[in-house]
Formats: structure tokens, sequence, C-alpha cells
């Protein structure tokens, strides 16, 4: 459809501007050019969704829905997935181009849609007419959900607004759970009108909205519960209105939350009973990881995979964005590289590493990462030897391989003699602003064991192969950094795999140049979903809404999930109980970075405010290993290679440029200040 559309669109310009000027031309163009025949209805369609805020490549958390891919990355929001060098990368506790005008002025023309339409019923096959009218909901359902995610309650208007509009509301805000009633109706009348199949490619169907449902179903249900551990409950009347426009009344939160997480489990089951979807496994295969991550790396960019159910087309010239840009290794910069530097934190999450009894990646002989020697590796990549094959499908370790190039990650040389304690003197957070270049090892006139690159062209080291007996020349920092002093090299010795195109050119590989796909919904969301809500009811002693066993459901579903990764398989059935709870949400955690997903979940939880953060990865973790109190912030794993062994070693220690700190007030964005000061009904956000 994204083709039909823009040609349509083209084509209506074009016409419109090839007009007699001794004409008076019309003001506007009809109802009757849009409603009244498919090809305008496609034409107003095409309006539409060019203006949802989707979050995809051209979505960056605190720029908001500004439509530009300009430094563009993946989950460097305070996720701790990843982070960047720019200011871009902070806390999601509001965004720049506010949704806010924007948001109403596309609920305005939904509802010009879904109001006017009906005039024009004859016109149609009843199917083709109910499909549309379907859109109109689905457009208006989604917007809503994106509005409430950001703000709690927001006013609701369901019907045209017929004065000149220009995105402005003079309308009170509904409560929260006025708010979520309101999109779930919505969500249920895009069920009911679209099809099981969509007459036009790129547009959701009725098993979308189910899934899309399902997602927003979740994050009310989260909400109306996790308040509650929010300190002094988290919510709040509206000074204007006195309207409970954040959060939920003690005696309600409870119902609401078991209402909607029912709904939640009810809209994933019926997508999952359809049978129409499956999870990707097209070159999957049973106790093979090199097919298994081959498997998740293809699944990306396949646009007949049977897991993709909402899909957002490119089509480089037409429509373009600049991942590959920006986000690609040093080595293929264009003019940008390593805008996403995924985390060791991270990596904690996945399967096969080494751990100390705490948990954490093991990388020295001792009790944890600062104490006795570091293990040696005959090549980086033995490091990574057992991980799950998903997790190498989501990131490029130091020495694997992306566009059939070796990518070398170095973080710097060692000369020193063996066994090599941890080179930095203090691996607290409190000393985190303490870098590698500050080490005496590397700062000493004689006795220097430490070399590393400040630039890409710096830091030349001359040794002798203790393997071969041959003298070699290096940088010190490799080809791919990091480098101190230029970040435009990845900064935690890790870079993004997950949606670059692996088999663009390099000369194809620029600004606005990237064309691959955006998964906007995937059947993996829905089983998460599913088992998600499943298990939140059993802990709160809800019947299941469908008759099944919920719990059972949960269980197969994340197993299926592991399964295709190549994780660890969980065992024994999911319970009522928190931490199967948590089992569920570090699984999706791990299957949805880097989708614009997890900035949501950590949100709907309750857990970056310090009180909670210690469920801040799904699991549980000691956050005060990370935290001061105040403020947060995240590791990198850096290699470095040992001149003396002939052999590679790795360090975990805080990325020192990036932290991050999150208020509970922050779970909601504030409502935008000209907003509330013109208008006598709107409120500000309770406490700001």
């Amino acid at each position: 459809m994204k083709k039909i559309f823009t040609y349509i669109l083209f084509a209506t310009l074009l016409m419109a501007g090839c007009v007699n000027l001794d004409i008076p031309p019309k003001n506007i163009v009809s109802d009757d050019d849009l409603m009244g025949s498919q090809s305008g209805l496609q034409v107003y369609l095409a309006r539409l969704y060019s203006q949802m805020p989707w979050e995809d490549f051209k979505y960056i958390a605190q720029r908001g829905f500004d439509g530009n891919s300009w430094l563009g990355c993946l989950g460097v929001e305070g996720t701790g997935e990843a982070v960047t060098r720019d200011n871009i990368c902070t806390s999601f506790t509001g965004e720049s181009a506010s949704l806010w005008g924007r948001a109403y002025t596309l609920i305005h023309d939904a509802n010009h849609l879904i109001e006017t339409l009906p005039k024009y019923k004859d016109n149609y096959p009843e199917a083709t007419f109910n499909e549309f009218l379907g859109q109109g909901y689905f457009v208006r359902a989604y917007t809503y959900t994106q509005m409430a995610r950001r703000f709690g309650g927001v006013p609701i208007v369901k019907n045209e607004i017929k004065y000149p509009f220009e995105g402005e509301i003079e309308k009170p805000r509904s409560s929260e759970r006025d708010t979520w009633d309101a999109i779930l109706e919505d969500w249920d009348l895009a069920v009911e009108h679209l099809p099981a199949v969509s007459t036009f490619a790129g547009t959701p169907n009725r098993f979308a909205a189910l899934a899309f449902k399902a997602e927003a179903m979740l994050y009310a249900g989260s909400v109306a519960k996790y308040n509650e551990n929010v300190a002094g409950r988290l919510t709040g009347l509206g000074e204007k209105t006195k309207i409970r426009v954040i959060g939920f009344a003690e005696d309600e939160w409870f119902e609401c939350s078991n209402k909607y997480f029912s709904e939640a489990y009810k809209a994933a089951r019926e997508v999952m009973e359809s049978g129409n979807y499956s999870l990707y496994r097209k070159s999957w295969a049973a106790g093979d990881p090199e097919a298994q991550y081959r498997n998740m790396n293809d699944m990306w960019r396949d646009l007949t995979s049977p897991e993709n159910i909402l899909v957002r087309e490119y089509e480089y010239p037409i429509l373009s964005h600049g991942l590959d840009a920006y986000s690609s290794p040093w080595i293929y910069r264009m003019p940008l590289s390593a805008g996403t530097c995924p985390t060791e934190d991270l990596l904690e999450l996945y399967d096969g590493f080494d751990r100390y009894a705490d948990g954490t990646i093991r990388v020295t002989d001792g009790a944890d990462h600062t104490l006795g020697t570091y293990l040696l590796y005959e090549h980086p990549m033995d490091f990574f030897k057992n991980v799950e094959p998903r997790l190498r499908a989501y990131v490029i370790f130091p020495g694997d391989v992306f566009k059939k190039d070796s990518i070398e990650v170095r973080t710097g040389i060692y000369t020193g003699p063996l066994p090599i304690a941890p080179l930095r003197d203090s691996y607290d957070f409190s000393q985190r602003g303490r870098f590698y270049q500050h080490m005496k090892q590397y700062t000493e006139e004689s006795g220097q064991t430490l070399y590393l690159s400040p630039n890409v062209d710096t830091g030349p080291v001359t040794y002798t192969d203790v393997n071969t007996g041959k003298v070699v020349t290096c940088w010190a920092a490799g080809a791919n950094g990091p480098f101190f002093s230029n970040a435009e090299a990845t900064m935690t010795g890790l870079y993004l795999r997950k949606y670059l195109d692996p088999d663009r050119p390099l000369e194809e590989i620029g600004e606005g140049k990237s064309d691959q796909p955006f998964i906007l919904m995937r059947y993996a969301e829905v089983l998460l979903a599913a088992a998600e809500a499943g298990v939140e009811l059993a802990i709160a002693g809800v019947q299941s809404p469908t008759g099944d066993d919920m719990l059972q459901v949960a269980t197969d579903a994340i197993r299926d999930i592991q399964n295709r990764a190549g994780a660890v398989e969980i065992t024994a059935k999911l319970t009522a109980t928190n931490n199967s709870r948590d089992i569920v949400r570090k699984e999706r955690r791990k299957e949805l970075a880097f989708e614009q997903k997890s900035k949501w979940d950590i949100r709907r939880w309750r857990v970056i405010d310090e009180a909670n953060r210690d469920g801040f990865w799904g699991e549980q973790r000691d956050h005060s290993r990370w935290s001061d109190g105040s403020s947060f912030a995240f590791k990198g794993l850096y290699p470095f290679y040992s001149t003396q062994a002939g052999k590679w070693f790795f360090d975990i220690c805080f990325e020192n440029r990036k932290t991050f700190s999150y208020s509970p007030v922050s779970y909601y964005f504030a409502i935008p200040g000209g907003e509330v000061t013109k208008s006598e009904f709107i409120d500000q956000q309770p406490n700001r």
C-alpha cells in the first residue's frame, strides 16, 4: 500500500497543480472526492498513515516525532540496551517534539473518516466499507494509546470538531481510567470492522488490531497495578477539574488491572488460535547454533516472514532512513558510526556466559571482575563461543564477521607481565569518571605497559609476536576502536547488528539511503503478551477469561521463544508468583531489545525510579552495583590484547560518559505548558 498511496498522492497533487488560473479554485478537496470512491479513500488513508506516530527508525525518543532519522539509533533512552555519544542518549522523560497537537490533528482526521464515510456507504461493498471504517478506528485507537502512555488521562474526542482545526482541544482531560476504557472501546471497534486479511498490503488487519490491543491493555493493566508500588501511590487530581488525571483510585486499581490484563490475554490468545502467524524458522535447525543465528539474523529483512503482523516498509529513494549511516561499525561510517553501542549489562541477560556467583559475566579467575587475574583467550570470539545465537544476531561481538569483514575491536594493547591483574585502580560507580587513559599503566613515561589510541590514526605499537616471532606494528585500538578521544567508534566494545543491512554495499551506505523494513508488531510479542497477562491474572487469582490453562499457555509461549532463540529453555511450568512474572519479563527484555519496546516496558512496570530499580532488567538485580542513589550508568565489555601471552582478555567497567537519572514524576510526561496556560480546562500533571 506504501507504493499505491505514494503514487496516488503524487498524481492527485500533480493534477491539483494543473489548473486554469482564471477559474476560482475550490478551497478544499471535497468529501465527494475523498470519501466517494476507493481511490479517494486510499489517498485519505495515505495521509492518515503518513502522520501515524510509529516508533521505528525515524523515531528517537528524546526528539519525539520530528520525522527525522538524523543520528539514527535504537535503545539509547536509558533502557540499558545501548548508549550513544550524543545528547539524544538520555532518560525517557519527555520529547522535544511533543505528540500532543500532532495527535489531535490525526484524531480529528480519523473522526472525520468515521463520521463521514457512512454517508457514502452505498458506494462500497459491505466488506470494503467496513475495512475503511476499521482503519479509522485503528488510527484513533493507536493514537490515543500513544497519548495515554505518555500523559495518562487525556481529552477524549470521538466526534469531529467542525471549526478550522489546528490540533487545539478545549475539553478537560478524562481520568486515566476513562481514557483507557475509551481506548479499549476503539480497539474493539477496529477488531470488529477490519478483515482477517488486509485488502491493501502494509495496512493493519483484524489480527494486527488484536495484537496492538494486547500491547495497549498490558500497559494499562501494569500502570493500574504498579502505580501502587511507587512511593506515595502514583496518582493525583488535576487542579482545574479535580479529575484523577493520572493513576487509579485506591478502590478501583485492582479491578481495573484485572480487567485490562484480561483484555490483553483474550486479544493475544485470539491471534495465537487463528493459526495465521508463527515464529520465523525458515533457516532454523535444532541443535545448530550457526543456523539459529542465521535464522534470527535473516528475519528482520524478510517481508514474507510468517512472524510479521504489521511492518513499516521503506523504499529508497521514495521513503528511506539512516540507520546504517549512523549505527554501523567504524570502518563503514557514512558519515558517522556507532550510534547504537550495546552494553555489557544487556549481555548479562543472555545465556552462555561463564558467571560469577552473583550471576555477572566472568572475566577473571577471582570472585568478581575486580579481583584475581584475567582469563585469556586465543581469539576474542572464543569468549562468546557458547552464547545463545539470538544475542549474536542482535550484537556484533569483537572479532565477529559483518559484511564479510572481521570487525576488529580492541580497546588497547597490554605489554606487561603475566598473569594480568585488573587494569583499573577502582571499578566503583563513584569512580566511573576515570578512564583507561588515566591509569598509571598508560601514563607512566618509563615502564608503560598499556597502549591506547586517542584517534583512529594514533597510538601505534610495535611488539614481537610470541606465537610467530615476527615484529608487528599496529594501531593500539585496531580498526574499530574504542578511541578515547573520538566517540564515533564503539563506546562499549560492542556494535549493533540487529536491523543493520549486512548486504548493503559500502558505496550505498549513507544518510537517508537505508530502506530495510521496520517490524512494528510481530508474533513473538503476541506470545509474550499472552504469557505476561496470563501470569499477572494468575497472581491476582483471576480465572482464565478464555477457559484455558493460562500458566501452561505462558510456559509454552516462553519455551517456544527460547527454543527458536537457541536459549536455555525453562523446564518447570510457570506459577502464579512474581518469580514467574520476572521470567516472562526477562524474556521480553531479551527478545524485543532494540525494537522501541523496552522503554515502555520499564515505564509500565514502574522499575526505573530508585526505590524500584532492582526490577529494571526484568529479573531482580541489586541496582546498587550500578547506581549511587540518584543517577545510574551502564557498563561496557572492553577487549585487550596481551603481547606477552599472545592472547586476548576482557575488562568490564562503566561507560564513563553517559549517566541517567529518573524521578517517579517522569512516569508521566508533562502536558505542553502552552496547552495548560491557554486553557481553562486542561490540567497539568499533579506535582509539576
